[in-house]
């Protein structure tokens, strides 16, 4: 005898109902309970709904949510109803509600059996366990709920969690959040409507008779239980929302911090009447979708904000330098607005040559980041006037130590949280010959990895931390990288980050820095996932308890084939204020460097620029002249670049002389004569050069003296 013979012959059908298409699924018993044919049928849930007492079919929603939650049967008893809304029977359902895998919504099948039971007399709804079963899942939607909302950590997820939302008894097959721009009133996101269809809503000022923008003008709910309710209190906007097919709407204001910040509508394709429970319901839920869009917005704010820091304050690397490689990487670990006082710079120098900087200003707030860019500027503007790396560092200290002195204190500020110092590596790197001038203030020491593999610790002379005392001095060490060598310079973030300190860090870094890896970036990717990415917990240190810090790493590399020098000539000479004559020797002296120049009259055009600028040094300072000449390229397209140097900060500036005077003309001749030219400052002094190009067409001399 097969099952559903023994069931019917104790009056028990079987049914099951898919949430996702609405469809009810009954053998010929259950069939014959809901007052339906004896016959085995599936039907819409719109066709069988009536057969249900409309408060049962209601809260059946809620039961279910309950046992859902809880991961139990759901049991309640639902009254059968004939066409003219009498009670003919009472039945009683089990059943086990099994979750679908349906994206973007709650959906599952209910499956159970029905049984008539008989109902005791002058029993009523209030009498029966709906009630207490139905408060039961409301609570523990509230609190399902209420968790996935205070997990949603950014706008778009908390629209998503709304939109998954089933309520207990009477869920929206429509929602849709509208928030505040100016004097209108936008839509967020929204959910149960196909694309397109919310674009008569997106914008609309705050003044439509539409139900949304009443609740945010007056900050009152607004519960429409019917589509005749609906288009008597606002007709303007019924045309617009009878397409949806609807019959119930609630319109509920998002307030948070005493604000209405938008709007929340729900819509219902059944009749809901919006009991004193349901509404209670739908504000509750209104409240937590409002404090959650208000802590994603504030979320989504401060990773804007982080990232435009991160962005204006990270370098770039720029254009490479021939002969050298560089990778960097700046991290930030220390939780918070993602932004500290690590930072790292590339910086280009006059002379040719390129500064590496790298440091780590104390702190891991946002003073701490503006610290670390004034700082930043300062580094590039002392390097940029030709400093050596000492010079750059005992200038930047007493800039640091000055900064914190002028600090305001704000009420209830600790002075002790004003005081900053910055650890800092300066190195300048010379690209042809390998050279770093490595001049460090409390900073780790640079690692140099050979050519074989082998990577060791490079020690340096150093001294305090930046703005620790304005006088302190910086001893410089130079490291000489031989080609294929790689230099790596990091803050304590990526030694110590993962509870390391100095000896366990190092350590864990080393078999990282002696792989071979032939592409810088993959180092530097290579170092931070050994202390930053998923496998790094597995290599904690022994100060575990200790804060994460910021890391910044630089990486640079001396190719291992260098570029092809091609042959140069350079002369140098200096011109002492008391030896005027030897302005006569730098004349010779160049044409002899000139002597197979293919323009004759370019030799005769850096010869009088020489003069200009050497009687210039003399006559306008009280220091002597240093003049360097340098030509550089294959014949027929050499380079001649010649500089004069001196100590004055004078900067030099064109005059427009007149016909008889004697002199003022410099300028004005390099101007005229010179393919380029320029004047650079140089720490103590400045140096003017120019430049002629041997290709370029034969310049004709001025008829001017000198």
């Amino acid at each position: 005898m097969r099952t559903e013979e023994i069931l019917a012959a104790i009056g028990t059908g079987l049914w099951s109902w898919d949430s996702s298409s609405g469809t009810v699924t009954l053998d010929a018993e259950a069939a014959r309970l809901v007052g339906l044919p004896a016959e085995a049928v599936s039907r819409p849930g719109d066709e069988v709904r009536p057969r249900f007492h409309p408060a049962d079919w209601n809260e059946i929603f809620g039961i279910v949510n309950f046992a859902i939650a809880e991961r139990t049967v759901a049991e309640a008893r639902m009254r059968i109803v004939d066409e003219d809304g009498a009670v003919v029977r009472t039945v009683r359902s089990r059943s086990k509600p099994v979750a679908k895998d349906t994206p973007g919504r709650h959906a599952y099948v209910l499956m159970g059996i029905l049984q008539e039971v008989v109902e005791p007399p002058g029993a009523t709804a209030a009498q029966t366990p709906l009630t207490g079963d139905w408060r039961r899942s409301r609570e523990a939607f509230l609190l399902d709920a209420g968790r996935a909302l205070a997990e949603a950590g950014s706008t778009e997820e908390v629209l998503r969690v709304a939109g998954s939302l089933s309520m207990p008894g009477f869920s929206p097959d429509g929602l849709a959040v509208f928030g505040i721009s100016g004097e209108h009133l936008t839509v967020i996101g929204h959910h149960g409507h196909n694309e397109g269809d919310e674009k008569p809503f997106t914008d609309m000022p705050l003044q439509t008779d539409y139900p949304a923008a009443e609740v945010v003008r007056t900050g009152q709910a607004i519960y429409l239980a019917s589509p005749d309710e609906y288009r008597r209190r606002f007709p303007a906007t019924w045309p617009l929302a009878k397409g949806f097919g609807r019959q119930s709407w609630a319109f509920l204001p998002l307030i948070a911090s005493g604000h209405t910040m938008g709007a929340w509508m729900a819509g219902f394709r059944h009749n809901v009447a919006f009991s004193p429970d349901e509404r209670s319901v739908l504000t509750t839920v209104a409240r937590m979708l409002a404090q959650a869009l208000t802590r994603a917005g504030a979320a989504e704010t401060e990773r804007e904000l982080s990232l435009g820091l991160q962005r204006s304050m990270r370098p770039s690397l720029g254009p490479g330098v021939p002969g050298l490689t560089v990778a960097a990487r700046y991290i930030p670990t220390g939780g918070g607005l993602q932004v500290g006082g690590d930072w790292y710079d590339v910086i280009p120098l006059p002379n040719g040559r390129i500064a590496l900087a790298i440091g780590d200003v104390q702190g891991h707030d946002v003073r701490a980041a503006g610290l670390m860019g004034q700082l930043r500027i300062a580094l590039r503007a002392y390097a940029a006037e030709g400093h050596r790396p000492d010079a750059v560092l005992a200038r930047a200290s007493r800039f640091l130590s000055g900064l914190t002195e002028t600090y305001d204190l704000t009420d209830g500020e600790d002075p002790s949280d004003v005081t900053r110092f910055a650890t800092c590596l300066y190195a300048e790197a010379d690209p042809e010959t390998g050279t770093l001038d490595i001049a460090r203030a409390g900073h780790p020491d640079p690692v140099v990895i050979s050519v074989d593999g082998t990577a060791v610790i490079r020690q340096t002379a150093g001294g305090l931390p930046l703005g620790v005392e304005e006088d302190a001095d910086y001893p410089t060490t130079r490291v000489v990288l031989d080609p294929g060598e790689t230099i790596m310079l990091c803050t304590d973030g990526l030694i110590e980050t993962g509870g390391h300190d100095m000896a366990t860090g190092w350590t864990r870094l080393r078999p990282v820095l002696e792989k071979p890896v032939d592409d810088l970036e993959e180092l530097a990717e290579a170092l931070v996932q050994t202390v930053h990415g998923p496998g790094s917990h597995y290599t904690t240190g022994p100060l575990v308890d200790r804060r994460e810090d910021d890391i910044a790493l630089v990486v640079l590399r001396r190719e291992a084939t260098p570029a092809r020098r091609t042959p140069g000539r350079r002369s140098a000479m200096s011109i002492a204020q008391a030896e005027p004559e030897r302005i006569a020797a730098a004349r010779r002296q160049l044409r002899e460097l000139l002597h197979d120049w293919a323009d004759s009259e370019q030799v005769d055009s850096a010869e009088l620029m020489v003069s200009e600028m050497a009687t210039n040094v003399l006559v306008h300072t009280d220091g002597d002249a240093l003049l360097v000449a340098e030509v550089t390229g294959e014949k027929g397209e050499r380079r001649l670049r010649v500089e004069v140097a001196d100590t004055s900060d004078e900067l030099p500036h064109k005059r427009r002389p007149g016909e008889m005077a004697s002199s003022g003309r410099g300028l004005v001749l390099m101007e005229m004569l010179a393919d380029t030219w320029g004047v650079d400052p140089r720490g103590e002094g400045k140096s003017i050069w120019f430049e002629l190009y041997e290709s370029s067409d034969p310049v004709e001399l001025a008829s001017v003296g000198s």
